[in-house]
């Protein structure tokens, strides 16, 4: 069977459980799951199904965390499970080659996210030019999207327009955005004429809101994960943004109750740690990216300063980065200044668990 084009014609869902969901299993997804989960959304009427390693493209082979397959071994899995939907990866030029994107569209990936940090944007020029040369559909995952004003993110994403991108991405990386603000985003960016779509992170229990916002205002997707599982507190939850669409007779195309029951089967038995966390919600607060988590555990315990003041206080210097350097030198400052000094009255565990990214 020729599966139909990807088109950006009408709204719909990119469900990202097999590749964001994974951040909350250690990237153990196997190819079985891949392959059950992939025919299961493809059976519920998704079109848009990413796979793999959370951090994309290469990540196992850059040190980023060893998922339970490879690259190759993910693609072969998805192709093999579905007929009518389209399956894509995740793409960081620096961690991706371009002999990645190769070896994808060897296996007939349809669509590739190419993403960078919304400052950053020049590095994905030769990753979004090899994806269209070989015929998949190209997004612009602009990360961080809040660390530039609404101005400055329309001007990067003609920049990458004009590398070819065909859709440019809204990330809320910490799930922090505002609806307000998330609207002078779209904004900025239909004035370009661009197409975009959104990504929303549940720091402030917004990502639901925020992807509705998106949608009304003629996103060409917004994405979701089954039960929300993701990295730090997770995404908008698949099954409640296709009852709020069906709600407003949209996403018809999409079997709700199948939808729950693909959670219920695959995804809850695995998803053991969503439990409130007040540290995700201080992420949220300072748009805090959380892949940096490590290194807030690291110099809060060595300095014995909150974990919470450290994150408000590093993002007050630096939203799309943090460096060790300037991690050390706010917690120090921190604790010369007796601000919450002294664990104990409580405990980095109380706040981080066993996580370890």
């Amino acid at each position: 069977m020729t599966k139909p084009s990807i088109s950006l014609t009408k709204p719909n869902i990119l469900e990202t459980t097999l590749r964001d969901g994974s951040y909350a299993i250690n990237f153990q997804f196997t190819a079985a799951d891949t392959r059950s989960i992939c025919h299961g959304l493809e059976e519920a009427g998704f079109e848009l199904i990413e796979i793999g390693h959370g951090v994309g493209l290469g990540a196992s082979q850059r040190g980023q965390g060893e998922a339970a397959e490879t690259d190759e071994g993910y693609c072969q899995a998805a192709a093999s499970a579905l007929t009518k939907a389209h399956y894509g990866m995740f793409c960081i030029p620096g961690i991706a080659r371009l002999e990645d994107v190769d070896m994808a569209a060897e296996h007939g990936m349809g669509f590739i996210r190419i993403g960078t940090n919304v400052t950053e944007v020049a590095e994905s020029q030769p990753f979004i030019e090899r994806a269209r040369e070989l015929g998949m559909f190209v997004f612009s995952n602009f990360m961080k999207s809040y660390a530039v004003e609404p101005r400055e993110f329309a001007a990067f994403a003609q920049q990458s327009i004009q590398y070819g991108s065909q859709s440019i991405y809204i990330v809320d990386s910490a799930g922090g955005m505002l609806p307000h603000e998330l609207q002078g985003y779209i904004n900025a960016v239909r004035d370009v004429g661009a197409p975009f779509a959104f990504h929303g992170h549940n720091n402030l229990g917004l990502a639901v809101g925020n992807s509705l916002t998106a949608h009304a205002a003629g996103a060409c997707l917004i994405d979701g994960s089954l039960l929300g599982m993701g990295r730090s507190s997770g995404n908008a939850p698949t099954e409640q943004l296709v009852a709020a669409l069906h709600r407003q007779g949209l996403a018809q195309g999409i079997d709700l109750i199948k939808t729950l029951d693909l959670g219920a089967q695959y995804i809850k038995p695995l998803h053991t740690t969503n439990e409130w966390r007040d540290i995700d919600l201080i992420t949220g607060l300072a748009l805090f990216h959380s892949s940096y988590m490590k290194k807030i555990r690291t110099y809060a315990g060595r300095y014995e300063v909150d974990p919470r003041l450290l994150i408000i206080e590093v993002c007050k210097r630096d939203k799309v980065n943090a460096p060790d350097e300037l991690v050390e030198e706010v917690a120090r400052s921190l604790a010369e200044n007796h601000a919450e000094v002294g664990l104990g009255r409580f405990s980095l565990h109380q706040y981080f668990g066993t996580e370890q990214s």
